[in-house]
């Protein structure tokens, strides 16, 4: 007994525990490529940085100079632009014999004229505004729709002034609708001045 703890003793005496013997550490395994999952290393593609970058220029761009009212009217009259645009070239689609045999919508048996989306959309919008919370309010989903309802009601504005169907009549429809587009994109390129030489600028960069 005393010869073993004597040995044990001088065994001790040779250098600290685990001397020599080469150190397993957790971040030794993973630069080494041990114990990762698989594909724990890339798990997607990155996306190309040169149009990243160029985004955030125009993001930041369209913060500096445009105050938030600025930015939900160009949204608003972009949204009009586009809709009224969209829903006059879908007419004329129509009316040259594509499309539903009904020329358009219908609901019960009835034609639906979809200036009644576009007062339902003016409905929720107000309903926003008198109850909604300011990030609300300056939302541009709020923009976006209330540029569309309007453009939905204006496409029609001649059924709800003389409350005759005249939608489908050729006569004078196209010089009304190219002032009213001239007219959206002028007041779009009006109301973002300020932003689009910059915007250009940082797409450009």
């Amino acid at each position: 007994m005393a010869q073993f703890s004597s040995r044990v003793q001088r065994g001790g005496q040779c250098g600290s525990p685990g001397e020599g013997i080469p150190t397993v550490t957790h971040s030794s395994i993973q630069s080494n490529g041990i114990g990762e999952r698989p594909g724990a290393a890339s798990t997607a593609e990155p996306t190309d940085p040169v149009t990243a970058d160029r985004w955030q220029r125009l993001k930041n761009e369209w913060g500096r100079r445009l105050q938030p009212g600025e930015q939900s009217v160009v949204i608003a009259w972009s949204s009009f632009t586009a809709t009224f645009a969209g829903v006059r070239a879908l007419t004329h689609w129509i009316h040259d014999g594509h499309g539903p045999s009904s020329g358009g919508m219908s609901l019960g048996g009835h034609h639906f004229h979809h200036y009644n989306i576009g007062i339902a959309g003016l409905a929720a919008i107000g309903a926003v505004a008198l109850r909604g919370h300011e990030r609300h309010l300056r939302h541009p989903v709020t923009a976006a729709a209330y540029g569309t309802a309007i453009a939905l009601i204006v496409d029609e504005l001649a059924l709800l002034i003389d409350l005759k169907d005249v939608y489908w009549a050729r006569q004078g429809r196209t010089s009304v609708d190219a002032a009213i587009i001239l007219t959206a994109v002028g007041a779009t390129v009006a109301a973002g001045l300020p932003f689009w030489s910059h915007a250009r600028g940082a797409l450009r960069a």
